[in-house]
């Protein structure tokens, strides 16, 4: 299970960020100087803000853990994240990181177990709407069928290889 710290956003301060490869692309994490997340982008979709400070350093261990994922050796995440949304968006996502590694529930099954049983688009619209992913795991939200349905970073191809990562059947990284 993850140990993820939602945080709020701290107003004003530079933000900073960090490239770090990794098998979706290079991967654009964005926040504070103290390396609390706020964003990850595929690079190629986004460009730094051009405000900001390049500090790979303050990122080191976002970029260990996400590394560590990647190889297949590490299953959640411990680390900070301050992420802007409103108290339903922020609801969604911290229940997606309770999410077990290798598993999927439904937009459907998210929303009652908010107690919002007909707020599955809402749910969806939230789920789109994560600014960390990955750490943030909205990648194993399906639809109700069992299709998969919109990935922010990059497509469902990606999110196709992400949850055959965690089925165990080894994504081609």
């Amino acid at each position: 299970m993850s140990a993820v710290s939602f945080l709020p956003l701290a107003p004003g301060g530079r933000p900073h960020h960090a490239v770090v490869p990794s098998p979706l692309g290079e991967l654009l994490l964005s926040g504070d100087a103290e390396g609390t997340l706020s964003r990850i982008d595929l690079l190629a979709d986004r460009a730094p803000d051009p405000d900001s400070t390049a500090a790979p350093a303050a990122f080191r261990e976002a970029a260990e853990q996400l590394t560590a994922y990647f190889a297949g050796r590490r299953t959640g995440f411990a680390l900070r994240i301050a992420a802007a949304g409103t108290p339903f968006q922020l609801s969604v996502w911290q229940r997606l990181v309770t999410i077990p590694y290798g598993t999927t529930l439904s937009y459907g099954e998210l929303a009652r177990e908010l107690g919002r049983p007909t707020a599955a688009r809402a749910v969806g619209a939230a789920n789109g709407a994560n600014p960390v992913p990955i750490i943030v795991p909205c990648h194993r939200v399906l639809a109700a069928s069992g299709a998969l349905t919109g990935f922010g970073l990059g497509g469902l191809a990606r999110k196709r290889l992400l949850l055959s990562l965690e089925s165990g059947q080894g994504a081609a990284f």
